[in-house]
Formats: structure tokens, sequence, C-alpha cells
């Protein structure tokens, strides 16, 4: 199929394909007798993968390595469950740190819940911040 073809099964844009295909995602596929790419109807499947990989926060790097284990003939299982095990890690690290940061507004916001222009220095801008 052509990469037209291929983006709208894809629910992507030939571009991005052609960025895939440069990136080492996607095979190098074969061209027509005029130039046109031809790809596998399965390009659809690998693409899904991408976006799938894409969509639970795995870098493009992440998701080429499983795809190189893969094309390698193993299953990348292991592999897929170590990077998503640092990726919930990291997750949580960022979820902890939101956490600090709604405590520390909700206390800025506290603060300036009354706030009373009378207080405020002509040397700072504010100062509830």
């Amino acid at each position: 199929m052509r990469i037209g073809e291929l983006a709208e099964r894809a629910g992507t844009t030939a571009k991005t394909l052609r960025f895939y295909e440069e990136q080492g995602l996607l095979p190098p596929t074969e061209r027509t007798p005029s130039g046109y790419r031809d790809y596998a109807p399965e390009t659809v499947a690998r693409i899904d993968f991408v976006h799938r990989g894409q969509a639970a926060g795995l870098t493009l790097a992440q998701i080429r390595q499983i795809l190189d284990i893969r094309d390698g003939g193993h299953a990348p299982c292991e592999h897929v469950r170590d990077l998503l095990d640092v990726r919930l890690a990291e997750i949580e690290q960022q979820i902890a740190q939101l956490s600090v940061l709604r405590d520390t507004i909700e206390d800025l916001r506290q603060d300036a819940a009354h706030p009373d222009p009378e207080t405020c220095s002509t040397d700072q801008v504010c100062r509830y911040l």
C-alpha cells in the first residue's frame, strides 16, 4: 500500500511515517517501479504499536529498542516490563513532586485569601509570591 493509504489506516500523516522510517521504527520499504513506497499490510500493526508505546510514555528510542528485539527474532516482553517499571517509578516521582507543588500553591493561596494592599511594600511586586 502507498504512504497515503497507510497514513489513513494508521491514523497518522505521511510526514510522520517518513519520520518513523528515518528513525528506524519502520523497516525500509520496497519501492514501486515509479519510486513510490509500497508498505506491507502488517505495517499498520507496527505503527499502532509505536502509538501505544508513546501513549505509555516511552520514548521513540525505547520503542525502537523493543522493535529491534522483536525484529531480531526474540520476544521483548522482559525488556518491555523493565521499561514499564522505570516509567512507573518516574510517574510516582512526578506525582510526589506535583503533590508538594499543590500543597505549596494551596498555602500561598490561603495566605492571599484576604489580600491587604496596605501591607505590601513598594519594593515587592506581591508579597504572596
